[in-house]
């Protein structure tokens, strides 16, 4: 069977964030996010698709902060809320019930309830005719120590950050869950005598 190109979108498992931005009058916004992503390991930069028209991109353009809140299953209906076309004069943590966490580097609030929050700066905007791609630096990174060990592995399996797998007229909620496979980074490369073995 084959699909249109453009409904690409629908092969992937995507990632569900919250970005929090706040306007120059100080007004607070909160949207969610599938279309982001960490830029290779180990740098620290992060990258985000953007419609031209959103108050998220016009905050951080504006500002040059935002927070990458990571929610959990639980929070669904908050995300839809802070999904609606609100105008710009409208504070989306009240209108979702949301409390603000605190940020250390950025003048945004993180959202309390979360299971991570990556405190942002803009580094580069690449600015195409119909959307923005967002560069930005993560400046403060904090987790919920509830869910996650000493060297920042998160237990997800309990912490059920949320996903999504999209469909032709909407969405569905999902979140992730082990195959009972792990592997080390190190098998990924091979050296010496293993390269001239795996060559047919």
């Amino acid at each position: 069977m084959k699909l249109k190109p453009s409904k690409r979108e629908q092969i992937f498992s995507l990632p569900v964030a919250l970005i929090s931005t706040v306007s120059r009058e100080g007004i607070r916004n909160a949207a969610p996010w599938s279309n982001i992503t960490p830029i290779l390991r180990p740098l620290d930069e992060v990258m985000l698709a953007s419609w031209i028209k959103r108050d998220t991109l016009t905050n951080i353009r504006e500002t040059g902060e935002f927070v990458i809140n990571i929610p959990p299953v639980g929070m669904e209906e908050a995300v839809m809320v802070c999904s609606r076309n609100y105008p710009p004069e409208v504070d989306e943590y009240e209108m979702a019930g949301l409390k603000p966490h605190f940020s250390e580097m950025v003048r945004a609030p993180g959202i309390e309830g979360c299971l991570a929050w990556a405190e942002c700066t803009l580094v580069e905007e690449i600015l195409r005719e119909k959307f923005s791609l967002i560069i930005g630096k993560v400046v403060n990174l904090e987790v919920d120590e509830n869910f996650f060990d000493e060297e920042g592995r998160m237990d997800f399996e309990n912490a059920k950050p949320l996903s999504c797998i999209l469909g032709p007229k909407g969405l569905t909620f999902t979140c992730p869950r082990g195959t009972g496979k792990s592997a080390d980074y190190s098998e990924m490369f091979l050296r010496g005598k293993e390269v001239l073995s795996q060559i047919p």
